[in-house]
């Protein structure tokens, strides 16, 4: 059970209804994740408009490794369980890749790369070498790209970090940090 109660969808503040409605438009569901930030429409609106922004960064592939290796990194179960869901279904990442992005690694060498600068970025609070720094560079990505990934880091540390304080109960196939990745 959570720690901190999950609405009901009718139960939401007024001022989230709008946002939860075009969740469920473009999810077909609302996941508890969604009506756990609801419960503060200010920060369900920078959320969604961090999310929506960000859906335009990058790849959905790179995206969705990228929010594993952070999940995994920050003992997140809730996230792990959505985004291996999602990297499954959405992004046609398939198991052993989603083994390699919780390690903080891909079969891709150029989403490796990034997938590893990620985990480096959350282990590490931000302060990466400059060697680190200069080996996304060398992967061919750009300043630009290279501010995408920290904020996606960022959007998952997020709901990471919500999660694990309010132990969200999981709506997705179960998948633990504690496992082996």
């Amino acid at each position: 059970m959570s720690r901190i109660a999950i609405p009901a969808r009718e139960a939401v503040p007024a001022a989230s209804q709008p946002m939860l409605a075009a969740v469920e438009k473009q999810l077909g569901i609302v996941p508890n994740l969604f009506r756990l930030v609801a419960l503060s429409p200010a920060a369900l609106q920078g959320y969604l408009g961090l999310n929506a922004a960000l859906g335009k960064a990058l790849d959905v592939r790179t995206r969705e490794r990228i929010a594993l290796a952070v999940a995994q990194v920050n003992g997140c179960d809730y996230c792990l369980s959505a985004h291996s869901y999602l990297g499954l279904k959405l992004a046609k990442i398939d198991e052993a890749e989603i083994a390699l992005n919780r390690k903080g690694a891909s079969s891709d060498a150029k989403a490796n790369v990034a997938v590893a600068f990620a985990a480096k970025i959350t282990q590490a609070r931000g302060k990466v070498s400059d060697a680190d720094l200069q080996a996304v560079k060398d992967a061919g990505f750009t300043d630009a790209q290279i501010v995408e990934i920290v904020a996606v880091v960022a959007e998952n540390v997020f709901t990471n970090l919500l999660n694990n304080v309010a132990q969200t109960e999981i709506d997705f196939p179960i998948v633990g940090a504690s496992e082996a990745a």
